[in-house]
């Protein structure tokens, strides 16, 4: 049987921001592969302006209590049952996926780096998509927290810009409406 992917068209405007994943795990292989696509992102000089930390499979209960540690306030103060309904946005995605960007002094320099690695976020969600497999872009504030920063190894120079939680779902979300191309677009000299 051969395997049918989707049209960039189709993967751009079918693509759902997966919130309710199902808790089956992402194979290691196929994110790597699936980011191994996505470095093809438009990038300025090609600086590649990106590193990644990953977690999928055996070391992804560490990554759990480390965002436990970090995004559940007062966590030992809870219930079991309290703590595993908090925690529950952390354990299900199937992965996860911290993007790394270098933090240029200069500005210009800096505003490509981030448009770029945002290209390949893009990309990735794109590639997950056509291969069942949801993601959500996070930007939570303990990413700047200087404790996270290191159990993660940021250096200093550098910013987080991305958690992006990635993996299988039940139920895909109804689109939401989006402006049209009319109300965003003024033709020059009009």
């Amino acid at each position: 049987m051969i395997e049918q992917s989707l049209t960039v068209r189709d993967a751009i405007i079918q693509r759902r921001s997966i919130k309710a994943f199902n808790g089956q795990p992402v194979e290691r292989e196929l994110l790597l592969s699936i980011m191994e696509d996505s470095f093809w992102a438009a990038n300025h000089q090609l600086r590649e302006p990106w590193r990644f930390v990953v977690a999928c499979g055996k070391e992804i209960s560490e990554l759990h209590e480390l965002l436990r540690e970090f995004a559940v306030p007062k966590w030992k103060e809870l219930s079991e049952d309290d703590l595993e309904k908090q925690m529950k946005k952390f354990t299900n995605p199937g992965g996860y996926l911290f993007v790394i960007v270098p933090e240029d002094p200069r500005q210009k320099e800096r505003l490509e780096d981030f448009a770029a690695a945002s290209m390949l976020i893009q990309n990735i969600q794109l590639l997950a998509w056509d291969r069942g497999i949801g993601s959500c872009w996070k930007t939570p504030g303990f990413l700047d927290n200087p404790k996270f920063r290191e159990a993660l190894g940021v250096q200093q120079g550098e910013r987080i810009i991305s958690m992006l939680q990635v993996g299988y779902f039940d139920e895909m979300p109804k689109p939401k409406p989006r402006k049209s191309v009319e109300q965003l677009v003024t033709i020059f000299g009009e």
